[in-house]
Protein backbone atom coordinates (compact mmCIF):
# COMPACT_ATOMS: atom_id res chain seq x y z
CA UNK A 1 0.00 0.00 0.00
CA UNK A 2 1.13 3.48 -0.59
CA UNK A 3 1.78 6.05 1.82
CA UNK A 4 -0.22 8.47 -0.32
CA UNK A 5 -3.00 5.69 0.01
CA UNK A 6 -2.33 5.43 3.81
CA UNK A 7 -2.14 9.53 4.84
CA UNK A 8 -5.55 10.18 2.71
CA UNK A 9 -7.62 6.54 2.89
CA UNK A 10 -9.73 5.66 6.13
CA UNK A 11 -9.07 2.37 7.64
CA UNK A 12 -12.55 1.18 9.18
CA UNK A 13 -12.44 -2.40 11.00
CA UNK A 14 -15.98 -3.53 12.05
CA UNK A 15 -17.08 -4.58 15.25
CA UNK A 16 -19.37 -7.86 14.67
CA UNK A 17 -22.14 -5.99 16.91
CA UNK A 18 -22.09 -3.61 13.97
CA UNK A 19 -23.67 -6.32 11.32
CA UNK A 20 -26.20 -7.24 14.26
CA UNK A 21 -27.52 -3.89 14.40
CA UNK A 22 -27.67 -2.98 10.70
CA UNK A 23 -26.46 -5.82 8.51
CA UNK A 24 -25.71 -3.31 5.44
CA UNK A 25 -23.67 -0.92 7.77
CA UNK A 26 -20.42 -1.69 5.27
CA UNK A 27 -22.65 0.67 2.57
CA UNK A 28 -22.06 3.16 5.41
CA UNK A 29 -18.37 4.17 4.52
CA UNK A 30 -18.13 5.45 1.21
CA UNK A 31 -14.71 6.26 -0.36
CA UNK A 32 -12.76 4.59 1.91
CA UNK A 33 -11.34 1.22 3.24
CA UNK A 34 -13.67 -1.31 5.16
CA UNK A 35 -11.73 -3.68 7.24
CA UNK A 36 -13.61 -7.21 7.93
CA UNK A 37 -11.65 -9.31 10.38
CA UNK A 38 -11.45 -13.18 10.58
CA UNK A 39 -12.81 -13.56 13.02
CA UNK A 40 -15.66 -11.24 12.78
CA UNK A 41 -16.94 -14.10 9.62
CA UNK A 42 -16.87 -17.18 12.25
CA UNK A 43 -18.17 -14.93 15.14
CA UNK A 44 -21.14 -14.35 12.39
CA UNK A 45 -21.20 -18.04 11.43
CA UNK A 46 -21.77 -19.02 14.92
CA UNK A 47 -24.18 -16.36 15.20
CA UNK A 48 -26.29 -17.41 11.88
CA UNK A 49 -27.99 -20.28 13.38
CA UNK A 50 -30.33 -18.43 15.82
CA UNK A 51 -34.01 -17.53 15.14
CA UNK A 52 -34.11 -14.60 16.58
CA UNK A 53 -32.99 -11.12 14.74
CA UNK A 54 -29.12 -11.75 15.26
CA UNK A 55 -29.41 -14.57 13.56
CA UNK A 56 -31.08 -13.04 10.83
CA UNK A 57 -28.98 -9.73 10.46
CA UNK A 58 -26.12 -12.50 10.46
CA UNK A 59 -27.56 -14.19 8.00
CA UNK A 60 -28.22 -10.81 5.76
CA UNK A 61 -24.52 -9.93 6.61
CA UNK A 62 -22.98 -13.04 5.12
CA UNK A 63 -25.18 -12.74 2.04
CA UNK A 64 -24.27 -9.48 1.29
CA UNK A 65 -20.58 -10.53 1.42
CA UNK A 66 -20.81 -13.43 0.01
CA UNK A 67 -22.24 -11.57 -2.89
CA UNK A 68 -19.36 -9.04 -3.37
CA UNK A 69 -17.24 -12.20 -2.86
CA UNK A 70 -18.15 -12.97 -6.52
CA UNK A 71 -16.51 -9.80 -7.85
CA UNK A 72 -13.08 -9.90 -6.45
CA UNK A 73 -10.60 -11.01 -4.17
CA UNK A 74 -11.70 -10.63 -0.65
CA UNK A 75 -8.56 -10.75 0.96
CA UNK A 76 -6.73 -8.50 -1.92
CA UNK A 77 -9.72 -5.72 -1.90
CA UNK A 78 -13.06 -5.91 -3.52
CA UNK A 79 -14.59 -2.53 -4.82
CA UNK A 80 -18.14 -1.77 -3.60
CA UNK A 81 -20.74 0.74 -5.04
CA UNK A 82 -20.13 3.04 -2.74
CA UNK A 83 -16.46 3.95 -3.66
CA UNK A 84 -14.83 1.67 -0.61
CA UNK A 85 -13.03 -1.14 -0.89
CA UNK A 86 -13.70 -3.94 0.95
CA UNK A 87 -10.84 -6.31 2.67
CA UNK A 88 -10.99 -9.60 5.21
CA UNK A 89 -8.00 -9.66 6.93
CA UNK A 90 -6.63 -12.48 9.09
CA UNK A 91 -7.57 -11.94 12.24
CA UNK A 92 -3.93 -11.01 14.31
CA UNK A 93 -3.03 -14.61 16.20
CA UNK A 94 -0.63 -15.41 18.96
CA UNK A 95 2.50 -15.46 16.96
CA UNK A 96 1.74 -12.07 15.26
CA UNK A 97 4.24 -9.63 14.98
CA UNK A 98 2.91 -7.24 17.62
CA UNK A 99 2.39 -8.60 21.39
CA UNK A 100 0.09 -6.96 24.10
CA UNK A 101 -1.90 -7.26 26.91
CA UNK A 102 -4.53 -8.90 25.52
CA UNK A 103 -5.99 -12.41 25.89
CA UNK A 104 -6.07 -13.67 22.25
CA UNK A 105 -8.25 -16.77 22.96
CA UNK A 106 -11.17 -13.88 23.06
CA UNK A 107 -12.76 -13.37 19.98
CA UNK A 108 -13.10 -9.44 20.77
CA UNK A 109 -9.29 -8.97 21.65
CA UNK A 110 -8.56 -10.60 18.72
CA UNK A 111 -10.37 -8.18 16.33
CA UNK A 112 -9.06 -5.72 18.50
CA UNK A 113 -5.34 -7.23 17.61
CA UNK A 114 -6.16 -6.86 13.69
CA UNK A 115 -6.62 -3.13 14.33
CA UNK A 116 -4.03 -2.60 16.34
CA UNK A 117 -2.00 -4.76 13.62
CA UNK A 118 -2.63 -2.97 10.61
CA UNK A 119 -2.51 0.68 12.24
CA UNK A 120 1.03 -0.35 13.05
CA UNK A 121 1.22 -1.22 9.52
CA UNK A 122 1.00 2.80 8.93
CA UNK A 123 -2.76 2.79 8.11
CA UNK A 124 -5.49 5.40 9.79
CA UNK A 125 -7.52 2.82 11.88
CA UNK A 126 -10.87 3.65 12.78
CA UNK A 127 -12.12 0.63 14.71
CA UNK A 128 -16.10 0.80 14.78
CA UNK A 129 -18.46 -0.65 17.21
CA UNK A 130 -21.46 -0.73 19.31
CA UNK A 131 -19.74 -2.37 22.58
CA UNK A 132 -18.78 0.80 24.97
CA UNK A 133 -15.75 -1.78 26.76
CA UNK A 134 -14.34 -2.83 23.33
CA UNK A 135 -13.84 0.90 22.48
CA UNK A 136 -12.76 1.91 25.42
CA UNK A 137 -9.89 -1.31 24.72
CA UNK A 138 -9.12 0.14 21.77
CA UNK A 139 -8.48 3.83 22.87
CA UNK A 140 -6.28 2.22 25.41
CA UNK A 141 -4.41 0.43 22.57
CA UNK A 142 -4.21 4.03 20.59
CA UNK A 143 -6.91 3.36 18.36
CA UNK A 144 -9.05 5.51 16.90
CA UNK A 145 -12.60 4.26 18.48
CA UNK A 146 -15.68 4.81 17.31
CA UNK A 147 -19.26 4.35 18.00
CA UNK A 148 -21.38 3.32 14.38
CA UNK A 149 -23.22 6.52 14.30
CA UNK A 150 -25.47 5.92 11.46
CA UNK A 151 -29.35 5.89 12.65
CA UNK A 152 -28.25 7.93 16.11
CA UNK A 153 -30.35 10.84 17.23
CA UNK A 154 -29.70 13.05 20.00
CA UNK A 155 -31.45 12.51 22.34
CA UNK A 156 -31.35 15.63 24.30
CA UNK A 157 -33.15 17.38 21.92
CA UNK A 158 -35.59 14.09 21.09
CA UNK A 159 -39.30 15.56 19.57
CA UNK A 160 -41.33 15.78 22.30
CA UNK A 161 -44.69 15.99 20.48
CA UNK A 162 -45.61 18.97 22.78
CA UNK A 163 -44.90 22.84 23.03
CA UNK A 164 -45.81 25.73 25.49
CA UNK A 165 -47.53 28.40 24.11
CA UNK A 166 -49.14 31.88 24.78
CA UNK A 167 -52.50 32.96 24.08
CA UNK A 168 -54.28 36.00 24.83
CA UNK A 169 -57.79 35.78 26.68
CA UNK A 170 -59.98 36.82 23.87
CA UNK A 171 -58.33 34.23 21.60
CA UNK A 172 -58.69 31.38 24.31
CA UNK A 173 -62.31 32.26 24.47
CA UNK A 174 -62.93 31.99 20.71
CA UNK A 175 -60.78 28.35 20.70
CA UNK A 176 -62.88 27.03 23.42
CA UNK A 177 -66.24 28.49 21.67
CA UNK A 178 -65.97 27.28 18.18
CA UNK A 179 -63.35 24.68 19.10
CA UNK A 180 -60.84 25.61 16.33
CA UNK A 181 -58.61 28.66 16.02
CA UNK A 182 -56.10 29.99 12.91
CA UNK A 183 -52.97 29.55 14.16
CA UNK A 184 -49.46 31.19 12.10
CA UNK A 185 -46.98 29.28 14.66
CA UNK A 186 -44.90 26.71 12.95
CA UNK A 187 -46.29 23.16 14.66
CA UNK A 188 -45.74 20.16 12.77
CA UNK A 189 -48.38 17.80 12.35
CA UNK A 190 -50.52 16.44 15.21
CA UNK A 191 -48.23 18.31 17.77
CA UNK A 192 -50.14 19.70 20.68
CA UNK A 193 -49.56 23.22 22.14
CA UNK A 194 -50.22 23.60 26.10
CA UNK A 195 -51.66 26.55 27.08
CA UNK A 196 -50.96 27.40 31.03
CA UNK A 197 -53.72 29.35 32.53
CA UNK A 198 -53.43 29.81 36.26
CA UNK A 199 -53.57 26.69 38.16
CA UNK A 200 -55.35 24.99 35.07
CA UNK A 201 -54.33 24.40 31.53
CA UNK A 202 -55.87 23.92 27.90
CA UNK A 203 -54.27 21.97 25.24
CA UNK A 204 -55.52 22.04 21.57
CA UNK A 205 -53.27 20.37 18.89
CA UNK A 206 -52.29 21.31 15.70
CA UNK A 207 -54.36 20.10 12.02
CA UNK A 208 -51.62 20.50 9.19
CA UNK A 209 -54.26 20.45 6.74
CA UNK A 210 -56.82 23.18 7.90
CA UNK A 211 -53.71 25.07 9.60
CA UNK A 212 -55.54 24.99 12.53
CA UNK A 213 -55.30 24.18 16.31
CA UNK A 214 -58.10 22.06 17.89
CA UNK A 215 -59.06 22.43 20.91
CA UNK A 216 -59.00 19.62 22.93
CA UNK A 217 -62.19 19.42 25.26
CA UNK A 218 -61.42 17.44 29.21
CA UNK A 219 -63.65 14.73 29.05
CA UNK A 220 -65.39 13.17 32.00
CA UNK A 221 -65.82 9.61 30.81
CA UNK A 222 -63.55 7.20 31.49
CA UNK A 223 -61.69 5.08 28.73
CA UNK A 224 -62.07 1.15 29.99
CA UNK A 225 -62.11 3.05 33.58
CA UNK A 226 -58.85 5.31 33.16
CA UNK A 227 -59.11 8.65 33.65
CA UNK A 228 -55.61 10.83 32.42
CA UNK A 229 -54.12 12.35 35.69
CA UNK A 230 -52.55 15.35 34.07
CA UNK A 231 -51.98 17.13 30.64
CA UNK A 232 -49.83 14.79 29.10
CA UNK A 233 -51.53 12.01 29.91
CA UNK A 234 -54.88 13.14 28.11
CA UNK A 235 -52.74 14.32 25.02
CA UNK A 236 -51.92 10.92 24.61
CA UNK A 237 -54.98 9.65 25.45
CA UNK A 238 -56.56 11.73 22.43
CA UNK A 239 -53.82 10.57 20.12
CA UNK A 240 -54.15 6.68 20.77
CA UNK A 241 -58.08 7.32 20.78
CA UNK A 242 -57.85 9.34 17.36
CA UNK A 243 -58.37 6.72 13.84
CA UNK A 244 -57.00 9.41 11.57
CA UNK A 245 -53.33 8.71 13.23
CA UNK A 246 -52.23 5.05 12.41
CA UNK A 247 -48.71 5.47 14.70
CA UNK A 248 -48.30 6.50 18.14
CA UNK A 249 -45.36 6.56 20.18
CA UNK A 250 -44.81 7.46 23.93
CA UNK A 251 -42.10 8.35 25.63
CA UNK A 252 -41.48 8.76 29.49
CA UNK A 253 -40.34 7.38 32.50
CA UNK A 254 -41.24 4.27 34.70
CA UNK A 255 -44.90 5.22 36.10
CA UNK A 256 -45.79 7.91 33.78
CA UNK A 257 -48.86 5.81 32.47
CA UNK A 258 -47.29 4.77 29.13
CA UNK A 259 -48.52 1.35 28.87
CA UNK A 260 -51.23 1.83 30.64
CA UNK A 261 -53.02 4.28 28.66
CA UNK A 262 -52.21 2.31 25.83
CA UNK A 263 -53.57 -0.93 26.79
CA UNK A 264 -57.12 1.10 27.80
CA UNK A 265 -57.49 2.73 24.50
CA UNK A 266 -56.49 -0.60 22.79
CA UNK A 267 -59.32 -2.22 25.18
CA UNK A 268 -61.69 0.61 24.14
CA UNK A 269 -60.85 0.43 20.30
CA UNK A 270 -61.59 -3.39 20.13
CA UNK A 271 -64.05 -4.01 22.57
CA UNK A 272 -66.34 -1.09 22.94
CA UNK A 273 -66.33 1.09 19.64
CA UNK A 274 -64.91 -2.58 17.70
CA UNK A 275 -62.78 -0.41 15.31
CA UNK A 276 -60.03 -3.36 15.35
CA UNK A 277 -60.25 -6.76 15.11
CA UNK A 278 -57.91 -7.47 18.07
CA UNK A 279 -55.48 -6.32 20.28
CA UNK A 280 -51.54 -7.08 19.83
CA UNK A 281 -49.47 -6.79 22.04
CA UNK A 282 -45.65 -7.65 22.13
CA UNK A 283 -42.29 -6.87 24.09
CA UNK A 284 -38.70 -7.16 23.45
CA UNK A 285 -37.76 -10.77 24.76
CA UNK A 286 -33.67 -9.87 25.57
CA UNK A 287 -32.21 -13.80 25.90
CA UNK A 288 -28.97 -14.89 27.35
CA UNK A 289 -28.33 -17.48 24.16
CA UNK A 290 -31.45 -18.95 22.67
CA UNK A 291 -34.58 -17.44 21.16
CA UNK A 292 -37.93 -17.61 23.10
CA UNK A 293 -39.20 -20.49 20.75
CA UNK A 294 -36.46 -22.61 22.68
CA UNK A 295 -38.42 -22.30 26.43
CA UNK A 296 -40.68 -25.61 26.54
CA UNK A 297 -44.79 -24.71 26.64
CA UNK A 298 -46.71 -23.38 24.20
CA UNK A 299 -46.45 -20.07 22.93
CA UNK A 300 -48.74 -18.34 25.75
CA UNK A 301 -46.96 -20.01 28.46
CA UNK A 302 -43.28 -19.43 27.11
CA UNK A 303 -44.98 -15.60 26.73
CA UNK A 304 -46.19 -15.59 30.69
CA UNK A 305 -43.25 -14.33 31.93
CA UNK A 306 -42.41 -11.64 29.63
CA UNK A 307 -45.71 -10.23 29.35
CA UNK A 308 -46.24 -10.09 33.13
CA UNK A 309 -45.80 -5.78 33.20
CA UNK A 310 -49.26 -6.53 30.61
CA UNK A 311 -50.78 -8.80 33.27
CA UNK A 312 -50.56 -6.34 35.67
CA UNK A 313 -52.13 -3.71 33.94
CA UNK A 314 -54.92 -5.96 32.29
CA UNK A 315 -55.44 -6.98 36.16
CA UNK A 316 -55.86 -2.95 37.38
CA UNK A 317 -58.29 -1.80 34.37
CA UNK A 318 -59.75 -4.87 35.19
CA UNK A 319 -60.53 -3.82 38.38
CA UNK A 320 -61.97 -0.26 37.20
CA UNK A 321 -63.89 -1.40 34.22
CA UNK A 322 -67.17 -2.58 34.83
CA UNK A 323 -68.26 -4.67 32.28
CA UNK A 324 -70.70 -7.57 32.96
CA UNK A 325 -68.90 -9.95 30.27
CA UNK A 326 -65.59 -9.14 30.97
CA UNK A 327 -64.15 -10.30 34.40
CA UNK A 328 -61.14 -12.15 33.72
CA UNK A 329 -58.02 -11.46 32.04
CA UNK A 330 -58.43 -15.16 30.73
CA UNK A 331 -61.71 -14.25 28.96
CA UNK A 332 -59.86 -11.43 27.38
CA UNK A 333 -57.85 -13.97 25.27
CA UNK A 334 -60.40 -16.86 24.99
CA UNK A 335 -62.72 -14.14 23.42
CA UNK A 336 -59.70 -13.26 20.98
CA UNK A 337 -60.00 -9.47 22.60
CA UNK A 338 -55.93 -9.43 22.82
CA UNK A 339 -52.97 -11.76 21.59
CA UNK A 340 -49.78 -11.75 23.06
CA UNK A 341 -46.52 -12.31 20.35
CA UNK A 342 -43.05 -12.44 20.92
CA UNK A 343 -41.50 -9.26 18.62
CA UNK A 344 -39.19 -12.01 16.88
CA UNK A 345 -42.68 -13.67 15.62
CA UNK A 346 -43.90 -10.65 14.07
CA UNK A 347 -41.57 -10.88 11.24
CA UNK A 348 -43.28 -12.48 8.36
CA UNK A 349 -46.95 -11.87 9.14
CA UNK A 350 -49.29 -9.03 8.04
CA UNK A 351 -51.62 -7.95 10.24
CA UNK A 352 -54.45 -5.96 8.74
CA UNK A 353 -57.00 -4.50 11.29
CA UNK A 354 -55.20 -4.38 14.63
CA UNK A 355 -54.31 -2.47 17.43
CA UNK A 356 -50.50 -3.50 17.97
CA UNK A 357 -48.84 -2.66 21.14
CA UNK A 358 -45.27 -2.74 21.42
CA UNK A 359 -43.91 -2.43 24.74
CA UNK A 360 -40.25 -1.51 25.83
CA UNK A 361 -39.61 -0.61 22.37
CA UNK A 362 -36.58 1.24 23.51
CA UNK A 363 -35.18 -2.43 23.33
CA UNK A 364 -35.58 -2.42 19.71
CA UNK A 365 -33.01 -1.86 17.40
CA UNK A 366 -33.83 1.13 14.17
CA UNK A 367 -33.89 -2.14 11.98
CA UNK A 368 -36.25 -3.96 13.96
CA UNK A 369 -38.71 -1.12 14.34
CA UNK A 370 -38.89 -0.92 10.74
CA UNK A 371 -39.88 -4.82 10.70
CA UNK A 372 -42.26 -4.57 13.30
CA UNK A 373 -44.16 -1.24 11.71
CA UNK A 374 -43.55 -2.36 8.35
CA UNK A 375 -46.01 -5.37 9.58
CA UNK A 376 -48.76 -2.98 9.81
CA UNK A 377 -51.80 -3.84 6.85
CA UNK A 378 -54.71 -1.92 6.15
CA UNK A 379 -56.78 -0.46 9.15
CA UNK A 380 -54.18 -0.91 11.74
CA UNK A 381 -53.06 1.15 14.27
CA UNK A 382 -49.34 0.56 15.81
CA UNK A 383 -48.52 2.13 19.44
CA UNK A 384 -44.73 1.95 20.60
CA UNK A 385 -44.13 2.99 24.45
CA UNK A 386 -40.50 2.93 26.25
CA UNK A 387 -38.08 4.90 28.29
CA UNK A 388 -34.68 5.60 26.12
CA UNK A 389 -33.05 6.09 29.10
CA UNK A 390 -33.83 1.75 30.55
CA UNK A 391 -31.94 0.01 28.04
CA UNK A 392 -31.44 -3.91 28.45
CA UNK A 393 -29.31 -4.33 25.42
CA UNK A 394 -26.19 -4.59 25.66
CA UNK A 395 -25.57 -2.48 22.11
CA UNK A 396 -28.25 0.19 21.94
CA UNK A 397 -27.99 3.27 23.94
CA UNK A 398 -30.42 6.40 24.51
CA UNK A 399 -29.29 8.11 21.06
CA UNK A 400 -29.24 4.60 18.73
CA UNK A 401 -32.06 2.39 20.01
CA UNK A 402 -35.04 2.01 17.55
CA UNK A 403 -37.86 4.25 19.31
CA UNK A 404 -35.51 7.53 19.84
CA UNK A 405 -34.81 6.77 15.75
CA UNK A 406 -38.30 6.09 14.98
CA UNK A 407 -39.55 9.33 16.93
CA UNK A 408 -36.87 11.57 15.03
CA UNK A 409 -37.81 10.09 11.90
CA UNK A 410 -41.09 10.61 11.41
CA UNK A 411 -41.76 14.14 13.43
CA UNK A 412 -43.63 16.09 10.66
CA UNK A 413 -46.11 12.90 9.18
CA UNK A 414 -49.64 13.36 9.33
CA UNK A 415 -50.22 9.70 10.00
CA UNK A 416 -48.12 9.98 13.50
CA UNK A 417 -48.64 11.13 17.21
CA UNK A 418 -45.63 11.43 19.75
CA UNK A 419 -46.25 12.50 23.30
CA UNK A 420 -43.09 12.42 25.75
CA UNK A 421 -44.58 12.07 29.61
CA UNK A 422 -43.41 14.27 32.15
CA UNK A 423 -44.99 13.34 35.67
CA UNK A 424 -44.81 9.68 37.04
CA UNK A 425 -48.14 9.23 38.69
CA UNK A 426 -48.16 5.56 40.09
CA UNK A 427 -46.30 7.03 43.51
CA UNK A 428 -44.87 9.55 45.34
CA UNK A 429 -42.22 7.34 46.08
CA UNK A 430 -41.90 6.15 42.27
CA UNK A 431 -41.74 9.64 41.15
CA UNK A 432 -38.87 10.10 43.33
CA UNK A 433 -37.28 6.74 42.71
CA UNK A 434 -36.90 7.83 38.56
CA UNK A 435 -36.06 10.98 39.14
CA UNK A 436 -33.19 10.46 42.06
CA UNK A 437 -31.58 7.41 41.14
Amino acid sequence: MKTEHKDTIKSFVIDTNVFIHKPDCIDSFRDNEVIIPLMVLEELDKLKSYHDERGRNARQAIRLIAELAKHGNLQQGVKMDNGSLLRVVLSAGKEGPFKLELDLANPDNRILATAYSLQKDGQRVFFVSKDINARVKATALGIKAVDYEKQKVDITSLYPGVREGDISAENLVQLKTQGFLEWNDSLLPNEYICFHREESADIARYNKTKKIIEYIRESEDSVCGIHPLNERQRMALHALLDDSISLVTLVGKAGTGKTLLAIAAGLCKVIEEKKYSRMLVSRPVIPVGKDIGYLPGAKSEKLTHWMQPLFDNLEYILSVYKKTNLKTIDHLFQSNFIELEAVSHIRGRSLPAQFIIIDEAQNLSPHEIKTIVSRAGQGTKVVLTGDPYQIDSPYLDSNSNGLSFLVESFKGQEVYGHISLKKSERSDLAELAATLL
